[in-house]
């Protein structure tokens, strides 16, 4: 139960839909998870092209909805001796609307029929969809039919909304947990204790319900059908209606639920009230016995629905709606000696410049990159199940193209087609429209991590790598020099291929340097122990006691070229990190260190691995190929085939099966919207202009100076989010005045379900990846998951864990690098110019791990110091071009001098040989050396050579003359 006097999200309540059908209407019924509350939506099906839908607005008992069902049923049933359908029929039942479609005929609904539980935050859930109904809204009728349309039917339908799409009814999956915690600016007293706005827009509120269901994600019977879940309100138990569950009241329990009827629910909008709505939430002060149920408008670019839930969005009751992200979410559970800690990796697509790998690169004129994911790491005590009572720790990182304009052509057949900077940008315009955006969402500092190819035989990777430098450098002129853009160069791919240098252990030193930038999101005070023994590694990361939280200021942004393989290998070595500060923080390990070969990181690394093969499918048609096992040096020797077998899938996919699934994605978000009359979008010879706002109606409009690429009040709110600063103060905001036992915003009931008879093998705590069943040793004596384990784990020999993401194979490595041990017992010997950029000094100092301490095993070089810690001076094996002096210098020595053997006069004591070296030259001195004397016919030759490399050729001798006329006589004759 939310504690009162406080801010909470509002939960749906609209979690069961049952759609009925007759000939001229849809009428579409929504329930909450007790069958208790119901509302109607109409749908008129007489309109052949246009989506008329009515919203009554209406909350309606189970005998009440039952009744009206009735005379809708009655209403509709033919006459006598008059043919027809059958009164009011119920057509497919659903757990959620997705939204409306329209291609050249009429409007499509598209419905979620199965879910699928994939996590838990706090006492919220987040499902996976399993499968979708489409209904087509017209009736036969006045259906209008058009030659095309089922062409583009398929191709909508080839974006598979089964494969990793996910939603919520309590929780924001569009947003951060940091940007959810945040408490919400109201004004007119809404909440105590909270800044006033002047331009807060309440509108709307209506409340919303979380739901669980008890699922797990191992077997087709955790998949939850709406066809078998859903009651229909019009059949009856023993000739009657339906017995309502009979909940208690208020007063016998604290976390009950009150019934509230339609005439409780107020909506606002812009201070106005609405028929049927009690007087105006900004007029009322609330109690300390109320709370303030709030949602929040989603954030738009990670909504993939968002075109389908245009038209319906500011017509029909909040409780219909549903946002959609895509993306990957994946939860395990780290068992601390039976202490719950959850770990969840959610990673959330854009929907701005969505396509497929080498259709889509760079930047559109937007500042929507390629392949742009934001991941986040979140680490629980789920030990309790109050969302305000939860220990919560978070942390973001992003990834994405190089926002440029850049492409490959794809005309040419070739594994890696050239790159070619498109456009020319001197101002920078395309990328600080992008970091615009990143400044707005996250704050700074804005750590670039840069992880494409440096050193080139043949230019390729470096092309853009250097106009990104030029360009951080030129927007950096305009910026205040402490928020200034943090840039790190990294050549992944050079590094991994130098003997006794592991990849991770420098990944490690750039992770805790931006650790020790941005932060992590704590919602806590740090422990009181925390204080008595500080750990110099988290000085300046944790939350202090008189702390209520603790922000993460600024974002890691991550690109390589094609933001998979190397990005998801940098990304789970900052997440690893990361994790270390966060266990660290929650009071579950007294030092941030973890080792490789714990359970821990294991379960890490998975989520890791899921997540890197699920965004390579979705981008590059392909799972990973180099995966972070390669990286590490750990992958089997048989992983060369899978390897190529990937390689093969992926070039497959980028030459033959990308341009159909680039234009079914740009049918699915609406950049396509097909009208008759026009050109189909298979007709088209490119999708540029759909993706930049370049038109021939005019020249783009400026609204700011080149120099200030950046919005004023996002730079007035720095270092913090602008979007974290003005909640509430800008877009729509539902806001709900209730008390903290109404189910729309008391989770109790939904968590528990105390109106269910379950078991426990069906709860989904129990059912996920676990620390102690799925990674755990059976031989192990040390239960602990931060133990380090000896030798291999009996996954790597062939048998695999449960994975947490079904549609995801392939969990082998594919790189046959032979194996070299774990990040702690290697050491690097390359010097520090691998990295480049702001990090590079900072690393040279220490100042990285805060106290210069290594966590790896001891090695010699931890023993002894160094030549330059003890003398200032460090040595290095020569370059190649001293090695070629030398070699040149001793060549000359041996050919200048001659051995002999001399016979020498015997000394006093006797006779001896000597070897004694006789030179050619008359004067041999380390001073001077006299060259020996050169015959005449040799400085000719020399001569006619300087002549004719000055002069060029002349006429042949009559000696050379005689034998070419030879050649030709005896090679034609």
């Amino acid at each position: 139960m939310e504690t009162p006097n406080v801010q909470c999200s509002l939960i749906s309540c609209t979690q069961k839909i049952v759609i009925y059908e007759t000939k001229a209407r849809y009428f579409i019924v929504g329930s909450n998870n007790t069958e208790t509350k119901f509302r109607v939506l109409k749908i008129d099906r007489m309109e052949a092209r246009e989506l008329v839908i009515i919203d009554d607005k209406v909350e309606y008992s189970r005998k009440e909805i039952r009744e009206l069902l009735m005379r809708i049923d009655v209403g509709n049933r033919p006459r006598l001796l008059q043919k027809g359908p059958v009164g009011l029929k119920r057509t497919v039942s659903a757990f959620g609307i997705v939204g409306f479609v329209r291609f050249l005929e009429g409007y499509y609904m598209v419905l979620i029929t199965k879910r699928r539980r994939v996590a838990l935050i706090g006492p919220h859930t987040i499902y996976k969809i399993e499968d979708t109904s489409l209904v087509y809204i017209p009736n036969d009728m006045v259906r209008y039919s058009h030659p095309d349309e089922q062409r583009y039917l398929k191709m909508f339908q080839n974006v598979d909304l089964s494969s990793n799409f996910y939603f919520s009814y309590s929780y924001d999956v569009t947003r951060t947990l940091q940007y959810n915690l945040m408490p919400c600016k109201l004004s007119n007293g809404l909440c105590p204790n909270e800044a006033k706005a002047s331009e807060a827009e309440f509108w709307r509120t209506e409340g919303v319900q979380d739901e669980f269901i008890h699922d797990s994600i191992h077997s087709e019977a955790d998949i939850e059908d709406a066809s078998c879940a859903i009651q229909n309100p019009l059949e009856s138990e023993e000739g009657g209606v339906h017995a309502e569950p009979k909940l208690p009241s208020s007063s016998s329990s604290p976390n009950l639920l009150n019934g509230i009827g339609a005439k409780n629910d107020c909506k606002v909008t812009n201070g106005q009230n609405l028929p049927n709505a009690e007087p105006n939430v900004s007029d009322t002060k609330i109690t300390e016995a109320d709370v303030c149920g709030i949602r929040i408008e989603p954030y738009w670019k990670f909504v993939w629905n968002e075109n389908m839930l245009k038209k319906v969005y500011n017509e029909i009751q909040s409780d219909w709606i549903l946002v959609i992200v895509h993306g990957f979410i994946g939860q395990s559970n780290i068992n601390v000696f039976g202490r719950s800690i959850y770990l969840t990796l959610i990673a959330r697509r854009s929907n701005l410049f969505a396509g497929t790998r080498f259709l889509k690169r760079g930047a559109n004129t937007k500042g929507g990159v390629a392949n742009e994911v934001e991941t986040e790491q979140i680490v629980h005590d789920a030990s309790l199940s109050s969302f305000g009572k939860i220990r919560f720790t978070s942390f973001v990182q992003l990834r994405g193209s190089i926002p440029l304009h850049w492409s490959q052509d794809v005309n040419k057949m070739v594994p890696k087609p050239p790159i070619a900077l498109d456009q020319s940008d001197p101002y920078g315009f395309v990328a600080g429209q992008h970091l615009n955006q990143v400044l707005r969402r996250y704050g700074t500092p804005i750590i670039i991590l840069d992880l494409v190819k440096k050193r080139e035989k043949k230019r390729h990777e470096s092309i853009i790598s250097e106009e990104l430098v030029n360009v951080v450098h030129y927007l950096n002129q305009f910026l205040p020099v402490e928020h200034n853009i943090k840039y790190i160069g990294f050549d992944m791919a050079r590094v991994n291929k130098t003997k006794n240098t592991n990849v991770l252990f420098r990944l490690a030193e750039i992770a805790e340097y931006c650790l020790r930038r941005t932060s992590f999101f704590q919602s806590h005070p740090t422990f009181f122990c925390r204080e008595l023994r500080p750990n110099s590694k988290c000085r300046g990361l944790l939350a202090s006691s008189s702390e209520t939280f603790k922000r993460q200021c600024g974002v890691v942004r991550t690109n390589c070229v094609d933001c998979l393989d190397r990005t998801n290998t940098a990304q789970f070595a900052i997440g690893k990190a990361a994790l270390a500060m966060q266990l660290h923080a929650l009071g579950i390990i007294d030092c941030p260190v973890l080792d490789f070969d714990s359970d821990c990181v294991r379960m890490l690394e998975d989520l890791y691995e899921d997540q890197g093969d699920t965004l390579a499918l979705q981008y590059g048609g392909s799972h990973l190929v180099h995966r972070i096992k390669s990286y590490r040096k750990v992958a089997p020797r048989t992983s060369s085939a899978r390897d190529i077998m990937q390689t093969l899938s992926r070039y497959y996919s980028n030459a033959f099966s990308d341009s159909d699934k680039q234009q079914a994605i740009n049918l699915f978000l609406g950049i396509f919207e097909p009208y008759e009359g026009s050109l189909n979008i298979w007709e088209l010879s490119t999708d540029f202009y759909l993706h930049n706002d370049i038109t021939l109606k005019g020249p783009r409009t400026r609204t700011r100076r080149y120099t200030q690429w950046w919005e004023l009040p996002v730079v007035r709110s720095l270092p913090f989010a602008y979007e974290e600063e003005s909640k509430g103060l800008e877009g729509h905001t539902i806001v709900l005045k209730t008390t903290a036992h109404d189910e729309r915003v008391d989770a109790f009931w939904e968590y528990y379900k105390p109106y269910e008879l379950t078991t426990l093998d069906e709860q989904y705590c129990f059912n996920m990846p676990n620390s102690i069943r799925d990674f755990m040793p059976k031989s192990a004596s040390n239960f602990s998951p931060f133990s380090p384990r000896v030798g291999r784990r009996k996954e790597e020999y062939g048998t695999s864990v449960p994975e947490a993401n079904p549609n995801v194979s392939g969990k082998d490595s594919t790189s046959s690098t032979t194996s070299t041990g774990s990040e702690e017992g290697t050491t690097s010997d390359s010097d520090k110019t691998d990295i480049e950029g702001d990090i590079r000094s900072a690393v040279e100092n220490t100042a990285v791990s805060g106290d210069g301490s290594r966590h790896e095993l001891f090695s010699l070089k931890k023993l002894f110091a160094t030549m330059k810690e003890t003398y200032g001076v460090e040595i290095k094996n020569p370059n190649e071009g001293s090695m070629h002096l030398y070699r040149n210098f001793a060549s000359i020595g041996e050919l200048a001098a001659q051995a002999s053997v001399t016979e020498a006069k015997a000394s006093d004591i006797g006779s001896s040989n000597l070897i004694i070296t006789r030179v050619v030259t008359s004067v041999d001195s380390s001073r001077a050396v006299q060259p020996p004397t050169v015959s005449r016919a040799a400085v000719d030759i020399y001569q006619q050579y300087v002549s004719r490399g000055k002069l060029g050729a002349g006429p042949p001798t009559k000696s050379d003359l005689s034998a070419y006329q030879r050649y030709v006589a005896s090679a034609y004759q």
